[in-house]
């Protein structure tokens, strides 16, 4: 039996994308508990933990309204918006820490962090669902899975390394370029996803989603 490794042009592009944020993430994420302590004015292991807090539980709340609202809308590009835009605000993210001061300001940017996640992670889930290969689903899913786990693995150790040879705010930048690259690459689906940079539609699109749900919910 023939294994072929190579997905279709939509889930290729949805895998490096996430490949390139998470990867930039995973240059962080080992050491921010590190961060919060040392850099933020009152920072300890509670503020740790209560940003982290912060941020599943905000993702966790709005994945199902925002999964519900996509599902409403007719077409796919309403699932691409909000994978973008999503993605785009998460990516913006690592910056804020640059300028972060005290625990209320990481709190703030967890709640951010966790409100892009879930609408990105909304869009994206759909559109890789609704693409994906027939026949391949296990094979494309542990390609994602598999990706992201190596590029993590291998941005914590460089990332440990960083910080301590350059500190954290060279970082910080570093990990939203990855994030802003994982966004661009998500224009390369621009020809992928009908509708998505057709000006009508852009214009009249929202008032007409609306306009469709409030229809079917009068029938």
């Amino acid at each position: 039996m023939k294994i072929r490794l190579t997905p279709n042009k939509v889930i290729k592009f949805l895998i490096l994308s996430d490949l390139t944020f998470w990867t930039g993430w995973g240059l962080i994420s080992p050491i921010f508990a590190i961060f919060v302590v040392d850099k933020i004015a009152g920072g300890s292991a509670f503020v740790v933990g209560v940003a982290s807090a912060v941020y599943w539980i905000v993702k966790s709340l709005l994945r199902i309204p925002i999964g519900i609202f996509l599902d409403t809308c007719p077409s796919e590009r309403d699932d691409y918006f909000s994978l973008v835009v999503g993605l785009f605000i998460a990516a913006l993210v690592p910056f804020g820490f640059v300028f972060a001061k005290v625990p209320l300001h990481i709190y703030i940017l967890q709640g951010i962090h966790g409100f892009g996640l879930a609408m990105s992670l909304s869009g994206w889930t759909a559109i890789f669902t609704r693409h994906i290969d027939k026949g391949r689903e296990s094979t494309e899913w542990g390609l994602d899975a598999t990706s992201i786990g190596i590029g993590t693995g291998i941005a914590g150790a460089v990332g440990g390394w960083a910080v301590t040879k350059f500190g954290f705010t060279p970082v910080f930048i570093v990990v939203g370029v990855f994030g802003l690259i994982g966004v661009a690459l998500l224009f390369g689906l621009r020809h992928e996803i009908k509708g998505v940079f057709d000006h009508k539609l852009l214009d009249h699109g929202l008032y007409f989603h609306f306009k469709d749900i409030f229809h079917r919910d009068r029938k």
